[in-house]
């Protein structure tokens, strides 16, 4: 591959330089539901791709693909340690004994087959004006092509990356977007709340692309066709990211006690709660002194995460009626009691910050130093 001129302009392009990349104008697939995901189309639009569905029961209407995937498991797959083939009459011997290797770690083994094996054998299709008696491997006819044509790094942006966030339609109200129990409102809604998108086929609702490991905001395309960033109405109290399965624990953990506004101000205590706890190692003397203290004050004990073990505590006693009245300013009291040990000198109102740590800053205590 003639990447190494490609180097010297741009040193970033050395991992992916290598690789041929290009953007194909069609992509004929099959009907299988990992090619026809939402992401997939969303991404193809985006690149300007056009996707044609094959025919049902059509092989021979994707004759090159199906050709591939045969050369794919007679010259790859059955050489891989640990390879099962398709039935048990294509199995070795002892294959449960065999490495056996993590999806990205095929990947990888994938990418380097197609550059460095496929790629490398001559294609009867692949001829050079200058040499048309001798087939030419892709790599080859790419090399020609490239000095021709040029490269031209195309990265993406956040804005593409947004756009490729998996999507929800949901309407806006006179509260915002509401999505599983989270309430997401920001004052460029307002011109929105209680109209239709104008999109008949998915009921006048709008589209809302979501980050499903980082639930504190969400983006919605308005009328003006760009995303907007919309934050969860407690995302001042939540300073972590977290994702959809610690928030479905917290709301098997929290009983509803009052009205839909109330239970959300719960879930989003019990999470802060949760998320302050799950960033100290489980086992420590900090972790002990922190729940004593804790339950002197009534606080909540949320149960351990799934596979987290808690220490046996010998003064450990039944834990009172959770309280989810107290405020944010109470937990933050609290911690910084816990971080401290109260042994800190009075009029030092800054927590340490420890590496990797999150730590909230609290301007009150900042201003009163001043």
């Amino acid at each position: 591959m003639p990447f190494e001129r490609l180097l010297s302009l741009d040193e970033r392009l050395e991992g992916a330089a290598a690789r041929p990349v290009v953007v194909p104008e069609t992509i004929v697939l099959d009907r299988g539901k990992i090619y026809l995901s939402q992401g997939f189309v969303a991404a193809c639009e985006t690149l300007g791709v056009s996707v044609q569905p094959a025919p049902p029961r059509r092989p021979q209407a994707k004759a090159v693909v199906e050709r591939t995937f045969r050369a794919i498991n007679d010259l790859f797959c059955q050489h891989v340690a640990g390879h099962t083939g398709s039935n048990p009459h294509r199995r070795g011997k002892n294959v449960a004994a065999e490495a056996r290797w993590t999806i990205p770690q095929l990947q990888d083994f994938l990418d380097e087959w197609i550059t460095c094996g496929w790629q490398n054998r001559p294609h009867d299709g692949l001829r050079h004006p200058v040499l048309p008696k001798s087939a030419l491997t892709p790599n080859q006819m790419w090399a020609a092509l490239i000095t021709i044509s040029g490269y031209v790094p195309v990265p993406l942006t956040g804005a593409d990356y947004l756009e490729l966030l998996p999507v929800r339609w949901q309407p806006i109200t006179e509260r915002g977007i509401r999505l599983d129990y989270r309430t997401y409102n920001h004052p460029v809604l307002d011109p929105h709340r209680g109209q239709r998108s104008g999109i008949a086929s998915k009921d006048g609702k709008w589209e809302v692309h979501y980050n499903p490991h980082d639930a504190r905001q969400v983006f919605v395309r308005l009328t003006d066709g760009q995303l907007h960033e919309i934050p969860w109405i407690h995302r001042d109290h939540v300073h972590q990211p977290f994702n959809d399965a610690i928030w479905r624990h917290v709301q098997a953990e929290v009983e509803q006690r009052g009205d839909r506004d109330q239970h959300e101000a719960d879930l989003a205590d019990a999470l802060d709660q949760l998320l302050r706890r799950t960033r100290h190692p489980a086992g420590t003397e900090h972790e002990a002194n922190h729940r004593k203290k804790r339950r002197a004050r009534g606080a909540v004990q949320l149960p351990d995460l799934p596979g987290q073990r808690r220490p046996l505590d010998a003064e450990a006693a039944p834990a009172p009626a959770p309280d989810w009245s107290e405020s944010l300013d109470d937990l933050i009291s609290v911690d910084a009691a816990a971080e401290t040990d109260a042994s800190e000198p009075e009029g030092a109102g800054v927590l340490p910050t420890e590496a990797g740590g999150y730590r909230l800053w609290d301007a009150e205590a900042e201003a009163e130093q001043w």
